[in-house]
């Protein structure tokens, strides 16, 4: 097995079998898995200017071992990753052994210190050369292209859905899964009920889906205005996720299982949704916090925005007096 230094992917992909060095914008990753023994795996897609996509498949013993990447864009330089050809289709393979990695972002043109390294990692005097390359070839080009999110308001089916939204708390439930407490200003739509009269005096419906936080503190800090959706995370990686959600952040949300529970909205995060960190200065939180600073101006628009009939102005003035 040969080892040879940086090679764009469009000569790595000639260089089966041997150990290689690739630096390359992250289109696509995975969370982390647990293989059949006792490893972790993940999987990226990365690219660059030479070439298409190729796939790279991650292997760790530990969790932390894994690159935790902030986003989609983001750089990454593979160390003495092995090439593979299967079935015709060429792929990276990062081995636990002897390959590294170091993470660094995609968008700032001046920082060129990684913000995740694995320990045996070593940085060259190129590197910056080749990561500021990369910065100005993905800032001029179209390869990350997002899909549309939508904001609750917008929900009107079970299905899939992609979230822009913040995090206001997180724990257990009850059944020891965790759990989180998601918003983003708008209200979910009402859902109609169709259930006797008779069967409610005996099988009330809920008002909560899932136990609300036992402490009054946290509750206190949940804004007064928008639909607050629980997020159920039915995947092993727990360990992962937790370290990228942070409360009071906003979060880009993938491939979420929207569902129903007896007229309440709530949503599933299984092993194929993603996350992904976002800036504060992003449009799409821009957006949604201009909006909910329009609504809690005034009693009136703190109301749901599916009130029907929406009362009358005079009226509430008055009341309100």
């Amino acid at each position: 097995m040969v080892y040879r230094r940086f090679l764009c992917i469009k000569d790595a992909v000639a260089s089966i079998n041997d150990k290689v060095d690739l630096i390359a914008v992250i289109l696509n990753f995975s969370l982390p898995q647990t293989t059949r023994g006792t490893d972790y795996v993940c999987k990226l897609k990365i690219i660059d200017e030479s070439h298409p996509e190729i796939p790279v498949h991650v292997f760790a013993q530990e969790i932390d071992h894994l690159p935790f990447v902030a986003a989609v864009g983001d750089i990454i330089h593979l160390s003495r990753v092995v090439m593979r050809i299967h079935e015709g289709d060429v792929y990276a393979i990062f081995n636990k052994k002897f390959s590294s990695f170091a993470l660094y972002d995609g968008k700032d043109v001046e920082n060129f210190q990684p913000y995740q390294v694995l320990l045996r990692y070593e940085a060259r005097k190129h590197d910056a050369m080749i990561i500021a390359g990369l910065r100005k070839w993905l800032a001029s080009s179209h390869v990350i292209d997002e899909p549309n999110f939508s904001l609750l308001e917008e929900i009107n089916e079970v299905g899939l859905v992609n979230l822009v939204c913040k995090v206001l708390h997180i724990c257990k439930t009850t059944d020891d899964k965790w759990m989180a407490f998601i918003w983003d200003g708008t209200d979910a739509p009402p859902i109609s009920i169709y259930k006797k009269p008779e069967d409610e005096e005996h099988n009330p419906l809920p008002l909560h889906f899932k136990p609300l936080p036992s402490s009054g503190h946290v509750l206190h800090t949940f804004p007064t205005v928008g639909t607050i959706l629980r997020l159920i995370f039915d995947v092993e990686c727990m360990p992962y996720i937790l370290q990228l959600l942070k409360v009071c952040q906003w979060f880009k949300l993938f491939c979420v299982e929207c569902k129903l529970h007896e007229g309440l909205w709530y949503g599933v995060f299984t092993s194929y949704s993603k996350i992904r960190d976002i800036p504060n200065v992003d449009i799409l939180i821009l957006e949604r916090q201009s909006n909910y600073d329009c609504r809690s101006l005034g009693n009136l628009d703190r109301m749901p925005s599916w009130s029907c009939p929406w009362p009358s102005k005079i009226t509430v003035r008055h009341l309100l007096h």
